[in-house]
């Protein structure tokens, strides 16, 4: 694509095109301050008035990058995550005055393994002691000035681990819970009812006798807005202009390959004479003929039938050292193939029975026979299987110790090189159903070869299929004429001139600012960029080169939402659905409210009644129903044998009689309980409190302006 790139610059078209799309641009207003060159000067985030510095920002970004082999997109949300948290609990930790001293740092220090299990830092008994801890990082100051620096890093970060400890256990200590809650808690749980109900489901009522108007869905998300926060959002669509070679290009590139295949005479005009330019075929130097004309280097592996071209293996596999094929297709691109050399019987197929012994590579710290005990073992499963070799694979299960044995002790096919050399010298040697005994460094091998195959080594000549440079003009002309259209026409034109070019304008809604990947554009991230900046508005056009693939994509932004609370079209079906049951539910109430019994209720209604035992309010499952908590909690409001009123439910309205309530018996000790709920409590906060912090902050997010 580099290539292309710069042909294209030198083409006097394009000069052209390009000059008519400024104008475009100048006339439509576009060519403002979008080209202003200086960068952002704000820094990466603003908490709560503290400002993050942008530069220490990028390089942890380009160290998570490198050190988790991120996307930078993910690095950026990794550290933003943390850098956000930091600086939270920095800003407690100076309200309420925490630090952390030698006695914290030394608490830290010695609960980290990486500590405690260094030689260096035991004492004479083997303990950790951090008096030499102590007395090595001051000697490495003198000795050591860049491992000192490295230390001091490590010991910010145990500092700020110190006080994060410090500033934990402060709040835990407040998470006490007393006899009374554990009491509850216990109830909670043990307690039981056994019901009997009728279900009334929504479905009872057609969907057809339900109408719900926009300005419902609107009061409601109104009423609920705390339940539909959502960030800003895009939504774009786009026409594709895949920069791709056309049946033409391919013909053109086969062509091409094919004359390279035979010797050619071509005249010199240095020598005025005719030379004789040898081709694939008689080339003697296959290597350097394939770097001059293939992507792809020279590969000197000998590959099985397998590993060949699926559509052409056939074909390939029989032909004879030194004949050619091609120009053939292999995915996204066109090969030539030369057959070098043949292996009879290269590829190998073998299955052993594997007797290890202790000290030998590899083996299990289990297996505790010695060496000679190991040769006998063997030599004796030998003599049985040259006896019977059905008995093999039986064997194999009950006697070999390596990892091939639930395979029946198959290896699969292996060429020289890939198994100890003295089990692969048995195998080439020797003819397929042979059976044999063999030592290596693994052990001894009881090997049966089951099967051998052909390896071919082949030279191939791979292009990659790509546009010719007349196709890519006419790509790029019709993406940037379909481009100035748009701009010179109403906004609203760009799906009519799509459809009358017949261009399939693809639709994306709900774009994130931060969002990297595209449906159907992959890796975009300058097409987001553009849709979200302060000078886009709905209705802007742009083309944009993809990054990946090649071609052009030509965008419009079709809707901006920036208010925090979802549009009406996000979430239309999920309020639609809450509505349309509250509607139900009260045509259900004026039909059936009457009914005093769960017996009228399911004569009336023609449905069964059913029964549920041993209901806790810890479980919320309703057998029969689904989960149901707030009905199964209303059950245990009622009286032996009281019939509830209707009841909204998750799936319906119900009506239940509570037929038996199993209260347990009290405990003299609640204490377990109210441990466990603390314990519960202490290990939800660690997340919960940073949680609770990052809602009442003020967080100014600015990371679209530097990424």
């Amino acid at each position: 694509m580099a290539v292309l790139g710069q042909i294209r610059q030198r083409s006097f078209f394009l000069i052209i095109v390009i000059g008519m799309a400024l104008f475009a641009f100048v006339i439509s207003g576009v060519f403002t301050s979008s080209l202003d060159n200086s960068s952002p000067s704000e820094p990466i985030a603003i908490v709560n008035d503290t400002e993050v510095d942008i530069e220490l920002f990028r390089f942890n970004v380009e160290q998570t990058e490198r050190s988790y082999n991120y996307t930078t997109l993910q690095a950026v949300s990794a550290v933003w995550d943390q850098t956000i948290r930091n600086t939270i609990l920095n800003q407690e930790y100076k309200i309420l005055g925490i630090d952390a001293g030698k006695a914290q740092l030394e608490e830290i220090i010695s609960s980290n393994n990486a500590f405690l299990n260094d030689s260096r830092f035991l004492n004479e008994s083997g303990f950790f002691d951090f008096g030499l801890f102590t007395n090595f990082i001051i000697s490495m100051k003198t000795n050591n000035p860049e491992g000192y620096e490295n230390w001091k890093s490590q010991e910010t970060n145990l500092i700020a681990l110190a006080k994060e400890k410090i500033y934990l256990d402060l709040v835990r200590s407040s998470a006490g819970f007393t006899d009374y809650e554990g009491k509850a808690a216990y109830h909670i749980e043990n307690d039981q009812v056994s019901i009997e109900y009728v279900q009334l489901p929504y479905s009872l009522i057609p969907d057809s006798l339900i109408i719900i108007s926009d300005r419902e869905i609107k009061k409601y998300i109104s009423n609920n807005s705390d339940k539909y926060k959502r960030n800003p959002s895009r939504s774009i669509r786009y026409v594709l202009f895949n920069e791709e070679a056309t049946e033409q290009d391919l013909l053109n590139q086969r062509m091409n390959l094919e004359s390279i295949i035979e010797n050619k005479i071509e005249y010199n005009d240095v020598s005025k004479l005719n030379d004789t330019i040898i081709g694939f075929k008689k080339v003697v130097d296959v290597s350097d003929f394939v770097a001059q004309y293939s992507s792809e280097v020279f590969d000197s592996v000998y590959k099985p039938k397998g590993q060949l071209s699926s559509e052409y293996s056939e074909i390939l596999f029989n032909l004879s050292e030194g004949e050619v094929f091609g120009p053939y297709k292999d995915g996204e691109n066109l090969k030539i193939s030369r057959i070098i050399d043949r292996k009879k019987g290269g590829s190998i197929r073998a299955s052993h029975i594997l007797i290890a012994y202790q000290g030998a590579e590899r083996s299990n710290s289990s297996i505790g026979r010695s060496k000679d005990e190991a040769k006998k073992k063997a030599n004796t499963l030998y003599k049985r299987i040259r006896r019977n070799p059905k008995l093999f694979e039986k064997l194999v299960n009950d006697n070999s110790d390596g990892p091939s044995n639930v395979l029946g002790g198959d290896v699969g096919f292996f060429q020289e090189g890939y198994m100890a050399q003295e089990f692969y010298d048995f195998a080439n040697r020797n003819r397929v159903g042979k059976i044999g005994l063999v030592e290596t460094e693994f052990g001894f091998h009881v090997i049966k070869i089951t099967e051998k195959q052909d390896i071919l080594l082949t030279a191939d000549i791979v292009q990659p299929i790509i546009p010719s440079e007349s196709t890519s003009n006419d790509i790029f002309k019709s993406a940037t004429t379909f481009e100035m259209e748009t701009i010179k026409a109403d906004k609203n034109d760009f799906l009519s001139i799509a459809e009358s070019q017949k261009f399939i304008v693809k639709p994306i809604d709900y774009v994130n600012m931060l969002d990297e990947n595209l449906p159907g554009l992959f890796s975009q991230r300058q097409i987001v960029q553009w849709a979200f900046n302060s000078d886009s508005k709905v209705g802007d056009i742009k083309k944009f080169n993809l990054s990946s693939g090649g071609g052009y994509a030509v965008v419009q932004i079709s809707k901006a939402r920036d208010k925090n609370i979802a549009d009406i079209e996000e979430v239309r079906v999920d309020v639609f659905e809450k509505l349309k049951n509250e509607k139900k539910a009260e045509l259900l109430k004026t039909q059936y409210n009457s009914l005093g019994s769960i017996e009228e209720l399911s004569q009336t209604s023609n449905t069964e009644i059913q029964s549920a035992s041993a209901l806790t309010q810890l479980n919320a499952v309703l057998v029969g129903a689904g989960q149901e908590p707030y009905v199964i909690g209303a059950a245990f409001s009622l009286d032996d044998k009281q019939t509830s009123g209707l009841i909204n439910g998750l799936m319906g309205l119900y009506k239940i009689k509570l037929m038996n309530k199993n209260i347990a018996v009290d405990l003299a000790n609640y204490s377990a309980y109210s441990l466990s709920l603390k314990n519960a409590e202490n290990s939800r906060i660690n997340s919960a409190i940073f949680e609770a912090l990052k809602s009442a902050a003020s967080i100014e997010d600015n990371r679209p302006l530097y990424y």
